[in-house]
């Protein structure tokens, strides 16, 4: 049947698209994929066989951006201890032990300020902090201006200012392990790492560091690399990390959404029309 093959629905990474796979498929128009993050397909290599490609950022931002406040407020309020200490036989615990960080007024430092990015300024408003961000290009002030938002040209500033730091940035080769040994160091020895993008934009390995030398105070990943960690990392063994398993967009709405707005772009593309999300190859 591969020569009646026009459109690939991309479902978590899956089929696997390569060379030999888009040999296979000569009439092959469209892919479209179930969510933002483009970085498991080569794109240049996809474009060379002149097929097009989508992804459904629409149905993804809400969620994403639930996501990532829920793991911000999570770790500040130790909810993972806490709980664990509620159901615990003996319920024995020390006040002191285990208090939270206010979010309310804290400062709150977001690196990548797109469609999700925006999301979650939103909701950190909502929460009463304040907002510094940093993105390729600075949004428009009205934009800004909407979130009570402050731009930081040099990624530098916001982590040297920042509470929480929230990583919503696609992986590229420009954002692989933009988050190193230097790049903590320069955190304040109370923040939280916050990572809702992708694992490999952030030195793992410099991240268990400094967690458990108090460079940074937590960390709330809902990315690793590789998903998902062996289960004899360190990471896993931290009390001050919360780990989700790519929980993301997973919602029944976003799920149903992320479908409808694949079908809308594969649609496009057999009925030789714009496509609503089109990525092009940079």
């Amino acid at each position: 049947v591969s020569k009646k093959v026009q459109a690939i629905y991309l479902w978590w990474h899956k089929p696997v698209i390569d060379k030999e796979l888009l040999q296979s498929l000569p009439n092959l128009k469209v892919i479209a994929n179930s969510g933002v993050g483009m970085d498991h397909l080569d794109l240049k290599l996809v474009a060379s066989f002149g097929v097009k490609m989508a992804n459904a950022p629409r149905a993804v931002s809400s969620s994403t951006a639930d996501t990532g406040m829920a793991l911000l407020l999570a770790s500040a309020r130790r909810l993972v201890e806490v709980h664990n200490i509620s159901i615990s036989p003996s319920m024995e615990y020390c006040e002191a032990d285990i208090l939270g960080v206010k979010v309310a007024g804290a400062t709150l430092g977001i690196i990548g300020m797109g469609s999700i990015g925006y999301k979650i300024a939103l909701r950190a408003k909502a929460f009463e902090m304040s907002i510094l961000y940093h993105n390729r290009t600075r949004r428009k002030v009205q934009v800004e201006q909407a979130v009570g938002a402050t731009y930081c040209k040099k990624i530098d500033s916001l982590l040297q200012q920042a509470d929480f730091v929230m990583l919503v940035v696609s992986l590229t080769p420009q954002t692989h392990k933009l988050i190193g040994k230097r790049e903590l160091e320069l955190m304040k020895p109370t923040a939280t790492l916050i990572n809702i993008s992708r694992g490999a934009v952030v030195d793992q390995e410099a991240l268990v560091a400094a967690l458990q030398t108090g460079v940074i105070g937590a960390a709330a990943l809902d990315v690793t690399s590789p998903e998902p960690l062996p289960r004899d990392h360190p990471l896993l063994k931290l009390k001050n990390v919360i780990i989700t398993p790519h929980l993301g967009i997973k919602t029944d709405k976003a799920t149903y959404m992320i479908t409808e707005e694949a079908a809308e772009n594969i649609l496009a593309a057999l009925n030789g029309l714009p496509l609503p999300s089109e990525v092009l190859p940079s």
